[in-house]
């Protein structure tokens, strides 16, 4: 079961890698991890996506508020939060593909951002989900070159 983790920490060097080093000992991989100024300037704030059982995700995030720099922490129930992650693909896009490569960026609400004679960027901003989707319909016609932020995520309401 995919979570992600919302982890609010104090800006200072090093605490990214003490918080990875943690995720790291424990034997998790992590998915995605993004890492960005909160509403507080002292604060930053980890987005952590991770692929785990309910037991040992408690177990991390109990060793997380152990850490000095760990201010708060949720785990973001996937019912209840927005998630977001931005992607550019680049795409092969001939004079005969082109259009169509067009109207399927359209389907997607994901707009051109960048036209050269032999290809296409797309840009969207969407559900990972989503994004794979688009990834899929565009691998016919070869893409080059995939770029992801990560997910960021926050509760509703």
């Amino acid at each position: 079961m995919k979570h992600t983790l919302s982890v609010l920490v104090e800006n200072k060097p090093g605490v990214l890698t003490r918080v990875a080093g943690l995720f790291a000992r424990r034997g998790f991989n992590i998915d995605s991890l993004v890492v960005g100024q909160s509403e507080d300037p002292k604060l930053s704030r980890m987005t952590i996506t991770i692929d785990g059982a309910e037991h040992p995700i408690d177990q991390v995030t109990k060793q997380l508020h152990k850490l000095i720099n760990v201010v708060k922490i949720r785990d973001l129930d996937p019912d209840h939060t927005v998630a977001r992650e931005l992607a550019l693909i680049k795409v092969n896009a001939s004079s005969g593909t082109r259009s169509e490569i067009v109207q399927i960026a359209e389907i997607f609400q994901a707009r051109v951002v960048d036209v050269d004679k032999r290809t296409l960027t797309i840009e969207m901003a969407s559900s990972p989900g989503k994004l794979l989707a688009l990834q899929e319909m565009l691998q016919p016609f070869g893409v080059i070159e995939i770029e992801r932020t990560g997910t960021v995520a926050i509760a509703r309401g």
